[in-house]
């Protein structure tokens, strides 16, 4: 079994306020600090720890790619929603991992924010088979498509774009913010499932691509799981 997923976060200004030793500076002025003295890239997008989780997607599939069944959590007490996530992961005792940049974000995120509400992490995601890394159990698509870093990374959009898969019309990453600030939270996670479909379907084409997949199983499941992403789409979160 593999779990395809994402989640979604946004800043933990009390802990960035913490680590900048500013509890009275202004949210707006905060956040300019923080890109410029915590964040290690030229995005300026905060490192793992700077965030905290409000919603999570998973979708569990067999080893020949069939979904089995889908599972999700959006909400405000983040300690809930890492647990109900770590429930769903410790419902197989082996699996496996899909993911866009997991290695680099999702999973650290999900380390350091499991550990500072005290909760033990399933001792799969701590085996040889998901921390080597290169594994065929934990598989970063940013990985497979850059051949372990000695091409550029893939945005999981410009993947969509390339293999013509439609993308994302819920809205982009920097905007969970300010749909959590608008109490969004819902349509939160519907962006989030859009996207672990997204990342589904393109592994589907990796897979094939790779010769693991005859084209009349690659096309069944690519078919389902394009309309299950079309019918996504027309929902309104």
């Amino acid at each position: 079994m593999f779990f395809v997923f994402d989640i979604e976060t946004i800043p933990d200004i009390d802990f960035v306020r913490l680590a900048l030793d500013e509890p009275d500076l202004p949210e707006p002025e905060l956040m300019e600090r923080a890109t410029e003295e915590l964040a290690k890239n030229k995005s300026g997008f905060l490192p793992p720890m700077f965030h905290r989780m409000v919603s999570w997607v998973g979708l569990w599939i067999d080893n020949e790619g069939n979904p089995k069944n889908k599972l999700g959590w959006h909400g405000t007490d983040e300690k809930e929603g890492i647990q109900q996530l770590i429930d769903a992961l410790r419902v197989y005792k082996d699996f496996g991992l899909i993911h866009h940049n997991g290695r680099g974000f999702d999973i650290p995120l999900l380390t350091y924010r499991s550990l500072k509400h005290g909760l033990p992490l399933p001792q799969r995601l701590n085996s040889h088979d998901i921390k080597y890394r290169y594994s065929q159990q934990n598989i970063d698509l940013v990985d497979q498509f850059s051949n372990f870093g000695a091409s550029s990374w893939p945005k999981l959009k410009h993947l969509g774009l390339l293999l013509g898969i439609p993308f994302k019309k819920t809205g982009e990453g920097n905007a969970v913010y300010e749909m959590y600030q608008n109490g969004q939270l819902a349509a939160i996670e519907h962006y989030c499932y859009e996207d672990v479909i997204a990342t589904y379907l393109i592994w589907l084409y990796m897979k094939f691509n790779n010769g693991d997949f005859r084209p009349a199983h690659f096309e069944g499941l690519r078919d389902r799981a394009l309309s299950k992403l079309l019918e996504i789409q027309a929902e309104e979160p």
